[in-house]
Order: C-alpha cells, then sequence, then structure tokens
C-alpha cells in the first residue's frame, strides 16, 4: 500500500517568508534528485538541512503545480487528472518519436512483405498470449502459440481467452483509422471476454445501476487498491473517454500522441465498468490508439511482455496517480519505460532475424551436398517465406528435365528443407518451413 501525499498547501501556509526564500532559493524542481518522486518513497530520504520532509515535498509540489497540465478527463468528484511535463517526459517522448515512427529502421531482408507479415502475426500472438497471462490464463507460450498458428479450436478458458485477444488485437488493425465510441469499446470487451466470464451475458456490457461494483484488490492481502466510480456514471463517463480519444489535441492544449493513448489506457482501467477484461480492453485501447496516431512500430511490439515482468510496478504507478492529486506523471513515466524497453526488445529480435537469415545464406554457400539450383531455390525461400514451388516451376527456372527437377525438390523435402503440401493438388505444390534457417544450420 502507497501512503497519500499530505496537504502540501497547507504546509505551504505554515512557512514563514524566510523559510520559503531559503527553500525555494535551494533551486527545489519537480524531480528532487534527478527523479519524479512520489511522497511514499520521498519521505524516506534525508530532507535538505534545516527541513522536514513534509516541507520538502510541499516545495516540490509547489514546483509541480506551477508546470501542471490538466486534462479532460475528471474523478468522480470533478477533479480533473492531469501531468507535469518534466524533463524525463519530454525526452522519452523525443527519443520514441525518433524510433517508432519512422526511424527504427527494419533490415532490407525482414522488410519484406512475406517477412513482416510473419513478425506481425508473431507479434499478435506475443500480445494476445502475455496480455491474457497477466489476467491470470494458465496455459503455456508454446501451447498458445501451436492452437493460434494451427488453427484450432481452444479447449479450455484459458486458451479462449488467448483466443480472444488476438481476434481482438487483429480487429484493432482494422479500426485504426476510424473513430471510437462506447459501442466499439463495448464490441472490444465482448471479444475478448466471449466464453470467459461466469455469466455469458457480461460479455461487451458495462455494469448497470444497482449492480454491486466490482473493486481492484491486492490479491495476496485481499485489500481494496482501487474502488471504481459507481455504475450510474458509467455510460456518462464512458462517452466522456470516447469524445476524449477522438479528440484532436493543437496549439497551447496539445497533449502528444503518446501520451494521449497511455491515458485512454489509464482512463478504462481506472473506470472498471465491465466485471473482468477492464485490462485487455484498455491495452487494445492503447494500441488502437497508438496506430491511428502513425506509430506503425506499434503493430509489431508486445507491452504487456514487458507489463508481465514487473506487474508490481504497473500497480504501484495507477496507485502513486491516485493517491497524489490524479498525477498522470508517475503512469506516464512508467509506461514510457514499458514501451521503451518493448521496442528495445524488437530491436533485438530484428538483430538476430536478420543474424540468422545471413547466416543461413553463409552456410547454403558452402554446402557441398546441394547443387547450384536447390541453392538458388533456399535462397528464394529464405527472403520469401510465402512462397511456394512446384517441380515444374523448378524445372523452368533452369531449363532442365522434369526427372532432374523432381530430384532436386524431393531431395529438398527428404532434408527437411521444403514441405509437401498434403492437398491432393495436381501439380504437387511445396511450401516454405517457418524455421527454415535453423533447419538449413541443422543440416549443415
Amino acid at each position: 500500500m502507497i501512503q497519500p501525499s499530505p496537504n502540501w498547501q497547507a504546509t505551504l501556509g505554515r512557512f514563514k517568508p524566510q523559510q520559503m526564500r531559503k527553500l525555494l532559493g535551494r533551486d527545489m524542481g519537480p524531480c528532487p534528485r534527478g527523479r519524479y518522486r512520489h511522497w511514499d518513497n520521498l519521505r524516506h530520504l534525508k530532507a535538505p538541512e534545516g527541513f522536514s520532509s513534509e516541507q520538502w515535498w510541499a516545495a516540490v509540489k509547489y514546483a509541480r503545480h506551477m508546470l501542471r497540465r490538466d486534462l479532460p478527463f475528471l474523478d468522480t468528484v470533478g477533479r480533473p487528472f492531469g501531468y507535469v511535463p518534466v524533463a524525463q517526459l519530454e525526452d522519452r517522448l523525443h527519443h520514441l518519436d525518433s524510433q517508432a515512427t519512422g526511424r527504427l529502421a527494419m533490415p532490407e531482408a525482414v522488410a519484406r512483405p512475406a517477412h513482416r507479415d510473419r513478425y506481425l502475426i508473431s507479434s499478435l500472438i506475443e500480445e494476445a498470449v502475455t496480455s491474457s497471462q497477466l489476467e491470470g490464463a494458465a496455459t503455456t507460450r508454446r501451447v498458445a502459440v501451436d492452437m493460434l498458428r494451427s488453427g484450432r479450436s481452444p479447449r479450455d478458458k484459458d486458451e479462449q481467452m488467448i483466443f480472444n485477444n488476438y481476434a481482438a488485437m487483429s480487429q484493432i488493425r482494422a479500426w485504426r483509422d476510424e473513430p471510437m465510441t462506447p459501442e466499439r469499446v463495448c464490441e472490444l470487451h465482448r471479444m475478448v471476454t466471449e466464453d470467459t466470464l461466469d455469466d455469458p451475458a457480461d460479455a461487451g456490457r458495462p455494469q448497470a445501476p444497482g449492480e454491486t461494483r466490482i473493486a481492484v484488490y491486492d490479491n495476496t492481502r485481499n485489500r481494496v487498491l482501487h474502488d471504481p466510480p459507481a455504475a450510474k456514471h458509467l455510460e456518462v463517463r464512458m462517452q466522456a473517454m470516447c469524445e476524449f480519444a477522438n479528440r484532436r489535441f493543437e496549439g497551447g492544449a496539445f497533449l502528444h500522441p503518446v501520451l494521449h493513448a497511455i491515458c485512454l489506457h489509464f482512463w478504462l482501467a481506472w473506470d472498471h465498468p465491465f466485471v473482468d477484461g477492464n485490462g485487455r480492453t484498455a491495452r487494445a485501447l492503447f494500441y488502437w490508439k497508438m496506430l491511428q496516431a502513425d506509430y506503425w512500430l506499434f503493430e509489431f511490439i508486445s507491452i504487456s511482455t514487458v507489463l508481465r515482468k514487473s506487474q508490481g510496478q504497473y500497480k504501484r504507478a495507477f496507485l502513486e496517480t491516485e493517491t497524489d492529486e490524479q498525477d498522470l506523471t508517475y503512469f506516464f513515466l512508467h509506461q514510457l519505460d514499458v514501451i521503451e524497453q518493448a521496442v528495445g526488445e524488437l530491436e533485438s529480435y530484428l538483430a538476430r532475424k536478420q543474424e540468422q537469415l545471413a547466416e543461413a545464406e553463409r552456410l547454403l554457400r558452402v554446402h557441398g551436398d546441394l547443387n547450384h539450383r536447390q541453392l538458388s531455390m533456399l535462397s528464394h525461400a529464405l527472403r520469401n517465406p510465402d512462397a511456394s514451388y512446384t517441380v515444374q516451376s523448378h524445372q523452368r527456372s533452369h531449363g532442365i528435365v522434369y526427372a532432374t527437377a523432381r530430384a532436386d525438390v524431393l531431395d529438398l523435402v527428404d532434408k527437411g528443407l521444403l514441405i509437401k503440401t498434403r492437398h491432393a493438388r495436381k501439380p504437387q505444390r511445396f511450401t516454405v518451413p517457418v524455421d527454415l534457417p535453423d533447419r538449413v544450420k541443422a543440416v549443415t
């Protein structure tokens, strides 16, 4: 549990003029000792000489108050949420802009449409799996990936949750250029919760007035961490959230698109309108806004993968905001950390894939058991993983007789470097294994 911020304005009001001049003369800013600290953290640090922790906090809060920007997002008694545009925030946003809107270049070999589609599907699967695991799904990643890639039906509620998340994330891509509405929010929720709730009627339906609200609990100690707004306010609040989602922030009221998306994530999670699945729906809204703002890279990253590794920090950032005058700076900074890690993991993944393709091609060039025609076909397959081949196409490509072409292709099948399709089609087609680079390495 986080200790709420004390009343800094009352503390400031008790300052004597000379005390105020002395404290502010120390160039007190919004980030004591280089970090945007909550009272729960600052109170454990040694205060500047001659001042109490409460007085130090009052000076920090005064500096933040002078910079704060309020947002059209209100709590249950009408107080606005807001944030402080500190240097830490601005620097991270600039760095993210330089990566996520174009400068993070995909290597040529993995930027081809076929490779991009495979990486996109992989990222959708990764987000579907880890987002579900954040909500309690126990299915292993390997089993979940097998289900989604093979197209088989879910076997239990955990697999259904993952299947639903995958469908919702795919739908987000189709809605990227369309406005968000309360009906669409409910449809997103229905998609992520279908066939997973105790009462199927709860899928896609906000809690109604008179229903007992579902609070957020600390599962280890069974304590309430967050009491959401009363159900009678949900209709109005969801309409306001969608108006905020579709709003263009320009001129003096500018709000950076990434902060806009993060705020949407927080807003739905804070309102907690559904009996379950609020976190998954909130993260889907975040992705929708990022893609709408042309952050194309977010088709390829999974924030839930990072969140799953640090669930305690995620909850803490939420609570720090709630216990310090609705200051979203805490949540913004945390989410930017998460995004930076997710982008870094994508960069590492792309570098590994590029290296893997280059190594596979190098191994092919020195492979003594393959003739030049087979090497040519495999080189094409590495760069075009969605390609398919026939004996006749191989024959025409190299001007050889049918028997020679057939021997080339079947030899690659025997080595596990091509897959013979099971369809009874004429002519027989051969496809590229998903893990062709690994298979090349295994046979060389």
